[in-house]
């Protein structure tokens, strides 16, 4: 069984950090995906492709997957800078606005 070993990248739909901070062990799909030909649905005959395992930290991870027999690759996360606006949200909203509030 093959897997990787990532931390996620937050969720484009929003600017928040949540479920950034765990490792995630997820298995690399080792069939590929079919079309139904009657529903038109796409399908896999591997029900490894649904499991996602988070851990604390990525040396649990690696841990669970030597315990387990699994070949892990470790995909190491690229840090994301802080957004942080000087006046805030707030800010939108200020009386004292350089430029005109255009919507």
């Amino acid at each position: 069984m093959n897997a990787r070993i990532f931390k996620p990248a937050k969720t484009a739909m929003s600017s928040g950090m949540a479920r950034t901070h765990a490792w995630v062990l997820e298995f690399v799909p080792s069939t590929a995906r079919e079309v139904d030909p009657l529903m038109g649905w796409t399908s896999s005959d591997d029900t490894q492709a649904q499991v996602r395992l988070r851990f604390e930290s990525r040396e649990a991870a690696l841990e669970y997957a030597r315990d387990n027999g699994i070949d892990a690759v470790v995909a190491e996360p690229r840090e994301r800078g802080a957004n942080i606006r000087a006046g805030g949200y707030g800010e939108n909203f200020a009386t004292a606005r350089r430029g005109a509030w255009t919507h």
